[in-house]
């Protein structure tokens, strides 16, 4: 199994960072382009809660794939986990942990999985996936934060 950790410190309070990465519209809106990732079933659009599904259709590496994931745990606003369900990887667990940093917070994800097809899948956990993975999780939280901190700035310039 593969474990990847990404973390990025955002200018925005906690539960702004919190109900954003739980967003299905702003994760379909924040993934990248070439993926023409939307969610086909279960939660397709709005927050995602505790015991909720949401079915995923991306492409990847050419091949037009689905992924249906279920939220397994939920502590506002620190912590929710997602599981595969289904899906082409042979196990896939998520952890989005957030903290709060004075006036910023501090986004973690760790992502563990494992690819099917024994010693090729192994070879290709190591060799791909774990790359692409993380350019994944480190494009998509770079996107977040700036939706973020682009929405606190347009607040505070409204109440000023």
């Amino acid at each position: 199994m593969i474990q990847v950790k990404t973390e990025i410190e955002i200018d925005a309070p906690i539960d702004v960072c919190f109900r954003l990465a739980r967003d299905i519209t702003v994760h379909t809106e924040t993934v990248w382009k070439h993926t023409r990732e939307r969610a086909v079933a279960g939660v397709t659009s709005g927050p995602i809660g505790l015991g909720e599904t949401v079915t995923f259709e991306a492409t990847h590496f050419l091949v037009r794939q689905k992924l249906t994931s279920r939220i397994v745990a939920y502590e506002e606003p620190t912590l929710f986990i997602d599981e595969m369900q289904r899906g082409a990887f042979k196990q896939l667990k998520h952890i989005h942990a957030f903290r709060q940093a004075g006036q910023k917070t501090i986004m973690t994800d760790i992502l563990h999985f494992s690819a099917p097809l024994g010693p090729l899948g192994w070879m290709a956990e190591r060799l791909v996936l774990q790359h692409y993975m993380k350019r994944f999780l480190i494009d998509r939280n770079e996107r977040l934060k700036q939706m973020a901190e682009r929405m606190c700035a347009e607040q505070f310039n409204n109440k000023v």
